[in-house]
């Protein structure tokens, strides 16, 4: 081969004498007094990659000068190549196969061991990272699987009353269980504070835009936040958005079925919620006589009392909301109206009660309860211009003036109140939202109301005292006092029955340490699949349990030390417990087989 011409290469070659001071530095071979070395050089240097110098031995063409004749001759002239460097002819001379083994075979040798090695290595590591990455929760912690089945079977062999519970689906299950748990996601669809999250958003988007859809919502006009943790955050969201620190709200009163994330206050002046404790709250009662919202005392109130939010919606309260009357009063003390729909949200959306958002401004709720999803809430908000002549103060304008919620809600759920959102929780509400505007979820909530009516219509026949008479909705308020019982003492029978629904105060208690009733919702056990029939058979049970009270109370008082002596190994308990599993062992659970 000829290296007189020039070539265009990024490489150099060089001669290195055996006697030049150069050999001695580091990573140059030791070469023999009878040759010189040449080195070929990169013009890009890599530290990481040491060039080692290659010794030549040269020689004259005539190989047989150098004393070797014959067969030896021959082999020598294969291993002798001629070549050219700067226009003068030069050889270089092969090492022999045989006289290369040794170190070719220890070569390879080592690499072959070296790449085991890694190989090795690599595959270690792969199941160290399985050994806790992929192990079942039953084999991964037995202690939290054993408490889990346990809550399985509660669910399972009992009567679920409590009207704010429900059970979820599998497909929800398993979105709330999925690796959507792993990704941070802060900020919002298209303005996030980490990579990575195109899927997310594609996740979050469509979750808005079946949230909208649900309730019949024109995305001009409606915005959505599907991000809030809970319905308590979701409404702190909104006052922390649109309200200064000692800014007042008004909402109905807690032992008047209100919810304390609208303000409350215990008897004793505690103020027992975020929203008291930074905002200045002032409740609203309904009528003694009747159970329901008092429309001219409210109206009195808020126009002395000047809330820049007015709330509607609660937690125990049976009957319809009159949301023209509420956007009535809110124009005139020029409030901002907020409806709370967390308890009746699901028959919102199926048209089975009336809509708060032909009336209200804002409009929050929980995603669970009669919605049938995960846990958490939601907020929506009007946008887009405002009517013309809506109020006297925040809404006065002339039909250009904008809605402004929009920015100041999103902003007060992140940065100002919660970090990332949790995306497997939005991705589970998702799912729920699909499900909320088939017709089988509309039956569903037609047979919510029918079993809680039916319910109502059997506590009645039995000569049980009902707050206003009866539902509106899926649930019902008993009030227990007519009996002599506490919802406390009732809600403990009920629980060692495998019965489970909450204690409550009624309006005219004077507190919430003995409160007077129980608060009963049908959602959850429609779930499972009972009907009207059913209703009735639980209507029995309870009764019966009520007559459990009553006799332990009468033998043991109504204090918690000797109520609960009293229920230590009843018969009455145990045998009111086997009929109520018997009972709820024939329906089926939603989400898992048991």
């Amino acid at each position: 081969m000829d290296l007189s011409q020039s070539q265009s290469s990024n490489l150099s070659l060089g001669f290195i004498s055996h006697v030049s001071p150069v050999m001695s530095a580091p990573n140059r071979s030791h070469i023999v007094d009878d040759s010189i070395a040449f080195q070929i050089d990169s013009r890009v240097k890599d530290q990481s990659y040491p060039v080692t110098p290659v010794p030549l031995q040269l020689m004259d063409k005539q190989t047989k000068e150098n004393g070797k004749e014959g067969g030896e001759s021959a082999d020598e002239e294969r291993d002798v190549e001629e070549f050219r460097i700067l226009g003068h002819s030069m050889c270089i001379k092969r090492k022999r196969d045989t006289d290369a083994s040794s170190s070719s075979s220890s070569s390879k040798s080592f690499k072959v061991t070296s790449s085991n090695e890694n190989l090795l290595g690599l595959e270690s590591r792969r199941n160290a990272v399985r050994a806790w990455g992929n192990q079942g929760l039953q084999v991964a912690d037995p202690d939290i699987f054993e408490i889990m089945e346990k809550e399985k079977q509660r669910q399972y062999r009992g009567i679920e009353l409590i009207a704010s519970e429900n059970f979820v689906c599998k497909a929800v299950m398993e979105a709330l269980g999925s690796h959507l748990t792993n990704k941070y996601s802060e900020g919002a669809p298209g303005a996030r504070y980490y990579g990575g999250n195109q899927f997310i958003d594609e996740i979050e988007t469509l979750c808005c835009k079946r949230a909208l859809a649900a309730f019949g919502l024109d995305p001009e006009n409606w915005g959505v936040n599907v991000q809030p943790y809970s319905c308590t955050s979701a409404n702190f969201a909104v006052y922390t958005g649109l309200l200064l620190p000692g800014d007042r709200i008004m909402g109905l009163d807690t032992p008047s079925g209100g919810n304390t994330s609208h303000g409350y206050y215990l008897p004793n002046g505690r103020r027992v919620s975020g929203a008291s404790i930074f905002f200045e709250s002032l409740s609203y009662k309904v009528d003694p006589q009747t159970g329901y919202v008092d429309f001219d005392k409210l109206e009195e109130r808020a126009l002395d009392f000047r809330p820049k939010i007015l709330i509607c919606g609660g937690s125990s309260y049976p009957r319809e909301w009159d949301y023209a009357k509420f956007r009535q009063i809110a124009d005139k003390c020029g409030a901002v109206l907020l409806c709370d729909m967390a308890q009746i949200s699901g028959l919102i959306a199926a048209k089975e009660c009336a809509s708060p958002f032909d009336y209200c401004d804002i409009v929050t709720s929980t995603t669970h309860k009669s919605l049938r999803g995960p846990r958490g809430g939601i907020i929506f908000y009007r946008k887009g211009s405002k009517p013309r002549k809506r109020g006297l103060l925040l809404n006065q304008g002339d039909g250009s003036d904008k809605y402004d919620f929009e920015e100041k809600i999103n902003f007060a759920v992140f940065p100002a109140l919660q970090g990332g959102p949790h995306n497997n929780h939005i991705a589970a509400l998702a799912i729920a939202l699909k499900q909320v505007a088939t017709p089988d979820y509309r039956a569903y909530m037609q047979q919510v109301k029918r079993n809680a009516q039916a319910l109502a219509a059997a506590l009645l026949r039995r000569n049980c005292r009902l707050v206003t008479g009866g539902t509106d909705n899926h649930m019902i308020l008993w009030d227990l006092r007519n009996l002599g019982l506490t919802g406390k003492n009732f809600e403990k029978v009920c629980e060692l029955c495998h019965i489970t629904l909450n204690k409550v105060m009624v309006f005219d208690d004077n507190g919430s340490i003995t409160p007077g009733g129980v608060r009963i919702g049908t959602p959850a056990m429609t779930s499972r699949g009972c009907i009207e029939n059913d209703f009735d058979t639980m209507a029995d049970f309870l009764l019966k349990a009520a007559q459990i009270t009553n006799s332990i109370q009468r033998e043991h008082g109504k204090l918690a030390k000797g109520f609960l002596k009293g229920l230590e190994n009843n018969k009455d308990v145990i045998e009111l417990r086997t009929r109520v599993e018997n009972f709820a062992t024939l329906f089926a659970m939603p989400g898992f087989e048991v």
